[in-house]
C-alpha cells in the first residue's frame, strides 16, 4: 500500500483545524481531495467518510468522559440521522451514474460547503447575541452543571434526518450543519455540551454513511489510509492547542476557505471567485465590527473576552 506524502501532509493540517475548532473535517477534506489532488468527487466522499468513522469515536470518548454529552439528544438525533445517512447514499446512486453522478456529487458538495460557511457566520452571530443578552440581564445564566434541557423530539429527529441525508451524499454536515441546528433548538446548552453531543451523535451517523459508501460508493483503501495517517495525529495536536489558539480567528479562516471551495466546486470562474473573496476579505471585518458595536461590544475583541470562549470550546 503506497502513501502520498503531500496528501498525508494536507490531511495533517486539516486534522489540526478539526482539533482546534471541532468542525471542518469533511468540509475541508473532501474539497481538498477534489480540487488539489484530482480525486473524483464520489471517491473523495466515500474515503473521507470511512476515515471519519475511524476518527469520530476518539473525540466522542473524550466528551463522554468529561460528561459534556446529552445522551437523550444523541438518541433522538440518531433515530433520524442513521437511516437517513444510509438512504442518502442510495438516493445519490439512484440519481445518476458515471460522469453524471460525479458532477451531481460535486454540485451537492459545493452547495453543502456554501451552507456550512454561512452557518459558521450565523453561529458566530448567535454567540455574540447570547453574550449581549446575558450581559444585559435579559437571559438566564447558563447552568454550571450538566444542563437540563426540554427535549423537542420532532424537531430533533428532523435535524437528524436532514443532517444524515446531507452527510450521506456529501460527507459534509456532521460537524457544522448539525451543531448549528442544535444551537438554535437548545440555546441553554453550553458550547462544550453542543460540541460533545454533536461528536457522539456523529459516530453512528458517519458509520452508517461509511457503510453505505463501502457497499455502494467508490471506496479506496489506499486513499483512506493516507487520510487517517495524516489527520489523526493532526487532530490530536489541534486538540492539545485548542485552549491556547485564537479559535475565533481559526473559524473565520475556515469559513473563508469553505466559501472559496464551494464557489470552485459550483463552477464559478476563477476571476469571479477571486473578486468575490477579495470583497469578502475587505468587507467582512468592517461589517463584523459594526455588528459588535451595535450590540454594545468594542469593535475588536479583547483578550479577556476571548478567554471564556476558548475554555468553553473544549477538545473536539
Amino acid at each position: 500500500m503506497s502513501f502520498d506524502p503531500a496528501l498525508v501532509a494536507a490531511c495533517f493540517g486539516i486534522g489540526i483545524v478539526v482539533g482546534l475548532t471541532g468542525m471542518g473535517g469533511g468540509a475541508l477534506m473532501t474539497p481538498v481531495l477534489v480540487l488539489f489532488f484530482n480525486i473524483p468527487p464520489l471517491t473523495a466522499v466515500s474515503s473521507d467518510l470511512v476515515a471519519a468513522a475511524v476518527m469520530k469515536p476518539v473525540g466522542g470518548m473524550v466528551h463522554l468522559r468529561r460528561g459534556t454529552v446529552n445522551l437523550h439528544l444523541v438518541k433522538w438525533l440518531c433515530i433520524g440521522s442513521v437511516p437517513a445517512a444510509f438512504a442518502g447514499v442510495l438516493l445519490m446512486r439512484a440519481l445518476g451514474e458515471g460522469e453524471q453522478l460525479q458532477d451531481m456529487v460535486q454540485l451537492a458538495l459545493g452547495a453543502a460547503l456554501l451552507i456550512a460557511a454561512t452557518g459558521l457566520a450565523v453561529r458566530a452571530y448567535l454567540r455574540l447575541l447570547e453574550r449581549a443578552r446575558r450581559r444585559d440581564g435579559r437571559a438566564a445564566p447558563l447552568p454550571q452543571g450538566r444542563p437540563e434541557v426540554v427535549l423537542r423530539i420532532l424537531p430533533t429527529v428532523v435535524v437528524g434526518v436532514v443532517g444524515g441525508l446531507v452527510v450521506g451524499m456529501t460527507s459534509v454536515g456532521s460537524g457544522s450543519l448539525v451543531i448549528i441546528s442544535l444551537m438554535a433548538l437548545y440555546p441553554l446548552l453550553k458550547a462544550s455540551s453542543l460540541v460533545g453531543t454533536d461528536l457522539v451523535q456523529a459516530v453512528p451517523l458517519v458509520a452508517s454513511a461509511a457503510l453505505g459508501h463501502i457497499l455502494f460508493g467508490d471506496f479506496r483503501l489506499d486513499l483512506t489510509a493516507s487520510l487517517i495517517l495524516g489527520s489523526v495525529p493532526g487532530a490530536w495536536l489541534g486538540a492539545r492547542l485548542s485552549s491556547r489558539a485564537p479559535g475565533g480567528l481559526v473559524r473565520r479562516a475556515l469559513a473563508f476557505v469553505l466559501l472559496a471551495s464551494s464557489l470552485k466546486l459550483l463552477g464559478v470562474p476563477t476571476v469571479q471567485t477571486g473578486i468575490a473573496l477579495a470583497v469578502l476579505a475587505l468587507a467582512a471585518p468592517v461589517v463584523w465590527m459594526l455588528v459588535r458595536r451595535r450590540h454594545g461590544f468594542p469593535a475588536l475583541a479583547s483578550r479577556r473576552e476571548r478567554r471564556p470562549v476558548l475554555v468553553e470550546q473544549g477538545t473536539p
